[in-house]
């Protein structure tokens, strides 16, 4: 056992660097990801509003735009018109509402029982309170799958912020390692080991995850708060 291809690779590209790059980036859009998907999950599974079933179905039509297709639109919006090249937030600006998340969050909100939202409002508590107090604590499978489903994608993404920046102390882990395997890998004495140490280092968080998280996937009765 021998650690040599993670030095070849860390000389390389800077593992811890773009470890904590990869952990902005992705953190940033889990936070995003789960704020806006838990509100509007929750307004248009709990909300009574004109249009409600038009802006789901909407929500449903994005799923099927492939995010590539959207690549060169959005270069142009967030660089030239925001200005926001070389920097975290316009690597993060594009993946901050989740349509798949929005999803989720929404069928799960569907199945609490009606009774808990009523008694609520009776008691007096606004909408605000009633998702905060009531609604989140019974869907949280919803938000552990949410954010594992969420960290995958922009943790394993290269494409996007390697467009919006070039500097190698900005670029995450997955953008440093295709630097890596195009430019200096045929260069490293055992180019393939060193390039398998750097997808380990990619997965182990993925992995350590939902190690973390598995236990949690469990269902629950969520109407077992109501009488009868």
């Amino acid at each position: 056992l021998t650690l040599q291809n993670y030095r070849e690779i860390n000389d390389a590209v800077d593992l811890v660097g773009s470890l904590i790059n990869s952990g902005i980036f992705t953190g940033g859009v889990i936070l995003s990801t789960v704020v806006f998907g838990v509100l509007a999950g929750y307004a248009l599974a709990r909300l009574h509003f004109r249009g409600r079933g038009a802006l789901f179905g909407l929500v449903l039509l994005v799923q099927v735009v492939p995010f590539h297709l959207l690549l060169i639109p959005l270069y142009v919006l967030v660089v030239r018109s925001y200005g926001l090249a070389d920097s975290y937030l316009g690597m993060i600006l594009p993946f901050a509402i989740n349509s798949t998340a929005v999803f989720v969050f929404r069928q799960f909100f569907l199945q609490l029982p009606e009774e808990l939202f009523a008694a609520a409002r009776v008691d007096g508590a606004g909408e605000v309170r009633i998702l905060w107090s009531i609604a989140l604590p019974l869907v949280r499978p919803a938000l552990l799958t949410a954010v594992l489903l969420t960290f995958i994608g922009p943790w394993n993404e290269f494409l996007w912020p390697f467009l919006i920046t070039k500097r190698a102390d900005m670029q995450p882990l997955a953008v440093s390692l295709a630097n890596y395997i195009s430019n200096v890998a045929a260069r490293a004495a055992n180019p393939f080991g060193a390039v398998l140490a750097g997808a380990c280092v990619l997965a182990a968080p993925a992995v350590a995850l939902f190690v973390a998280f598995q236990r949690h996937f469990t269902s629950t009765n969520i109407g077992s708060s109501l009488k009868g």
